[in-house]
């Protein structure tokens, strides 16, 4: 079969299409026949070499595809099934210790950059109905991560404000979540363009934060002095501080990324003084996943995808992803 894999030290050009022996699922697992993976930053990471892993690692957290085997012991999966995966095999329900978050595919472990996966059963979940095997492919970091800063840890409720930074996959993620859930949305972009893109998928109100350096006063501007309840923060310490200022007092920021950097200055007299919760969010469970699909079944949310990708223009998928022009998820699919 082929496989996406990566040669140390890493780098987009250590991207090798290998070939490598088609797995069996053994007991406890189940062969899926992968058809699509998407892109998240973490991915990215682990290309460029800044997660260091194994040599030859396949890459890529994400996948969906159909189950063709069934290993001894399974319940609950049958051949024909649709199975998209989740970013913590381990991590089934319940807080998310150290030692559940292990396994990641395409890091901890090999990914579903392969025309076949075997892997226990309890790192799939079933897919959305009606949705594609693409469409599927961006849930299970980005999606799910908007889900649970919003609706595990946040607990959004309609009414609420919520306030999402950019464009890419889990801010668009966050933006149709809150929707559902009845809540006004603010959205932040540098591009005019993106500012009208995300007003068609519902958002109440946009800032451009290069027009609006200080887009955290502007948001709290807007709500009259309110604040918002809710910020999805994917920035980190660039942006930290534009978020603080949004919030309304006793507000919640979900701390998802670090584009921005890895530490910075925070206005933590202006944080306390708010009275502000802000949650630490790295993906989530399989309960999560579970509760997520459940969720878009009842709301027929439907991702966002920006770009298609066949498995051997990984490496230019990767620098697709780098351009940083992209609205919403990349995809890469896996002919069969």
């Amino acid at each position: 079969m082929k496989a996406g894999t990566l040669k140390k030290p890493g780098g987009l050009d250590n991207i090798v299409i290998a070939d490598r022996d088609q797995p069996e699922a053994g007991p406890g697992q189940i062969l899926v026949k992968v058809s699509a993976n998407s892109l998240n930053y973490h991915d990215y990471v682990v290309a460029i070499g800044g997660i260091p892993t194994v040599d030859g690692r396949i890459l890529m957290s994400d996948g969906a595809g159909e189950v063709i085997g069934v290993g001894e012991g399974v319940m609950g999966w049958q051949a024909g099934d649709h199975a998209v995966s989740v970013f913590f095999p381990g991590w089934a329900d319940g807080p998310g210790e150290n030692e559940k978050r292990l396994g990641v595919p395409g890091d901890h472990a090999d990914g579903f950059a392969a025309e076949y996966v075997a892997a226990p059963a309890t790192a799939f979940t079933k897919m959305p109905k009606g949705y594609s095997f693409a469409e599927a492919a961006t849930l299970p970091c980005a999606a799910l991560t908007a889900w649970r800063s919003l609706m595990v840890a946040a607990h959004t409720k309609p009414g609420d404000i919520v306030l999402v930074q950019g464009s890419g996959g889990v801010s668009i993620f966050a933006l149709q979540i809150a929707k559902a859930a009845g809540a006004t949305v603010i959205a932040t972009s540098s591009s005019g363009e993106k500012l009208e893109r995300l007003t068609d998928l519902g958002a109440d109100h946009v800032i451009n934060y290069k027009e609006e350096p200080d887009w955290g006063k502007a948001a709290l501007a807007w709500t009259a002095g309110r604040g918002v309840d809710h910020v999805v923060e994917i920035g980190g310490p660039g942006t930290l501080t534009q978020s603080i200022h949004a919030c309304r007092t006793g507000g919640h920021i979900g701390m998802i990324g670090v584009l921005t950097g890895l530490s910075g200055e925070v206005p933590t007299a202006l944080f306390f003084q708010k009275n502000l919760v802000m949650t630490g969010i790295t993906v989530g469970s399989q309960a999560d996943q579970h509760d997520l699909v459940a969720a878009i079944d009842a709301t027929g949310i439907k991702p966002v995808i920006d770009t298609h990708f066949a498995l051997d223009q990984l490496s230019e998928a990767f620098q697709h992803q780098a351009g940083q022009k992209h609205f919403g998820k990349i995809v890469v699919d896996i002919p069969g």
